[in-house]
Parts: structure tokens; C-alpha cells; sequence
């Protein structure tokens, strides 16, 4: 069974450098990458706590995006500003760490768009639906809002950056020799466009195949920055 690699990756000159500005650099390194670890498990823990908790609200029915609606609504619009925040100053530290190696400029635009993308997502919120919050008919509207379609462009823009930057990882391991690496990569990325394609094709329980992917991609850009925090 292919096991993750755990030798020392490439990591930039400076790390490498000694004195007071080489250390603050490598301190500051691990704060950014810190903000990309905590990330993943603090948007699974809002989200999924509420999903379970919310009354009238159904994983396999509705998006966890729906969760931005309704009286405890900032919760997730908190959840996803906090997260996005987490992942564009993490994309900072995925740079530092990645620099110079293959994937070491895409990679980390990639995980800042789809940090931008989750705060514009939490900025403009979906419109009730399909019985949630209670009250709500059953169905999806008649006609969106202009934020509610603004909502489901800034999810597209964060899905496909996220399996992006998901694949370019997988190069980045495959060109550096860490095929564990390269394989939780290539998970992700799929499990994210697997869950969204069939999330968009009308599948059934298509929102919880959704919440799966973007939870997997999201670890495992979380375990990646860990990774890496582990040199600094």
C-alpha cells in the first residue's frame, strides 16, 4: 500500500539560511502554512455540526451553502469569510514553501482564488430553497436573485481553482519523487470534480457528493501545508 513520504521536501534558499531575519522568515513561513492546516477541519466542524443540528435541514437535499440562510445564517457566512481568509494567507505560505519547485507558482494562485472565490460565497448568499429554512416552499425558486447567482458563480470559481491547484500538486510530487503525495493530490482533485459534476448533472444525494469532494480537496490541501510546516 503506497504510504505518504515523509522526507524532507525542497523548500526555498532561505530556509536553508542562517541569523535573526532567516528565522523570522521561517517563523512567518509557518503561520501562513498554520492558517492552511486549520482551514479544512474548521469549515468541516461549522458545517457539519449545523447540518446536524439545523432544523429542516437535509445533506442529501441541500448544500451546506444553504446553511447561510435562515436566523443562525451568519454562522456559515462567518464560516466561509473565516475559511477563505484561512485559505489566501496560506496560499502566502504555500508559495514560500514551494518556491522553486515544479507547481511553485500555480499551485499557490490556484489555493488563493479558491480562498477568494469561499469569501465572495459567504458575501453573497443563496436564496431559500427546496424547504430549507423551514418555512421555505419546496422546489427551487421561480427566479434567483442576482446574489444568489453570484453565490453560485463564486462556488464555480472555487471548485474549479480547488481541483486546479489540486492537480498541480500532483505534478509537483510526481517531478519532486513523493508518490504518496502525488496520490493524496490526485485523490482530491478527483473526489472534487467527481462530487461536483455529479452534484451539477441532477444526481441523487448530489449535494452530500458535493460536500464530500469539497471537504476531501480541502484536506488535502490542509495535510500538504502541514506537510510543509514540518520543514519550516
Amino acid at each position: 500500500m503506497t504510504t505518504l513520504d515523509h522526507r524532507t521536501p525542497t523548500t526555498p534558499t532561505t530556509s536553508t539560511a542562517t541569523g535573526p531575519q532567516a528565522a523570522a522568515a521561517r517563523s512567518t513561513t509557518r503561520r501562513l502554512l498554520t492558517a492552511a492546516v486549520v482551514a479544512s477541519p474548521l469549515w468541516a466542524v461549522v458545517a457539519l455540526t449545523q447540518a446536524a443540528t439545523r432544523e429542516g435541514f437535509d445533506i442529501t437535499r441541500h448544500p451546506l451553502s444553504a446553511l447561510s440562510n435562515g436566523s443562525l445564517g451568519w454562522l456559515q457566512i462567518t464560516n466561509f469569510l473565516a475559511v477563505g481568509t484561512l485559505l489566501v494567507l496560506g496560499a502566502t505560505g504555500l508559495r514560500r514553501a514551494l518556491h522553486g519547485t515544479p507547481g511553485s507558482t500555480w499551485a499557490p494562485r490556484l489555493v488563493r482564488v479558491s480562498g477568494i472565490g469561499m469569501i465572495a460565497a459567504g458575501v453573497f448568499v443563496m436564496d431559500p430553497a427546496d424547504g430549507f429554512p423551514v418555512g421555505t416552499p419546496y422546489g427551487m425558486p421561480t427566479a434567483l436573485t442576482w446574489h444568489s447567482y453570484a453565490h453560485f458563480a463564486a462556488g464555480a470559481v472555487t471548485f474549479l481553482s480547488m481541483i486546479a491547484a489540486c492537480y498541480v500538486l500532483v505534478r509537483h510530487f510526481s517531478r519532486t519523487a513523493h508518490r504518496g503525495y502525488a496520490v493524496l493530490a490526485r485523490t482530491g482533485g478527483t473526489a472534487l470534480l467527481l462530487g461536483n459534476a455529479w452534484s451539477m448533472s441532477g444526481g441523487k444525494a448530489g449535494s452530500l457528493t458535493l460536500a464530500v469532494g469539497v471537504m476531501t480537496a480541502m484536506f488535502t490541501i490542509s495535510l500538504i501545508a502541514a506537510r510543509y510546516r514540518r520543514s519550516h
